[in-house]
This record gives C-alpha cells, sequence and structure tokens, in this order.
C-alpha cells in the first residue's frame, strides 16, 4: 500500500516535533518503521517497479475457463 506524501510528511514533522525514535513515530501512526526509515531517505513514493509487467495470454485464459469453470486462481496459475 502506497501512503500519501501528505501523511509521509506529517508522519516525519511529528517525528522531528515530539524528538521521537523510528519505532515510536510508527507505533503512533500504525506504520511499519521499515517504511518511515526508508521515508526518511526519500518521502516521495517510486513511481517504477523494479520488475518487468507480467501478460496474460487472454486466447489461453480463455481456454482454461472452458475446461475448467470452477478451478481457483492459484490453480489457473499454476497451470
Amino acid at each position: 500500500m502506497t501512503y500519501p506524501i501528505s501523511f509521509r510528511c506529517k508522519v516525519l514533522s511529528v517525528r522531528e516535533k515530539e524528538n521521537l525514535s523510528i519505532v515510536q513515530v510508527a507505533k503512533r501512526f500504525d506504520v511499519g518503521a521499515a517504511s518511515v526509515m526508508r521515508w526518511i531517505k526519500t518521502p516521495d513514493p517510486k513511481t517504477t517497479r523494479n520488475k518487468p509487467a507480467t501478460k496474460i495470454n487472454m486466447e489461453m485464459l480463455a481456454q482454461d475457463i472452458k475446461n475448467y469453470p470452477d478451478a481457483y486462481q492459484y490453480e489457473r496459475a499454476k497451470r
């Protein structure tokens, strides 16, 4: 989940104003300590992914749905 920049700035400003540790501010705002540490380095959210987008062959998916109409998603992923 990506938190908005305004929320990130609020967390960091409260940390600075009240002189809280990373763990304390993370608990107060119910976010991970690793997230707060990352926001200190770069408060702007990432806009790109580190892995390529995956493409689904729609014809194969349609055929799989036709052959196995009651299959779960994880079963389709295995095939």
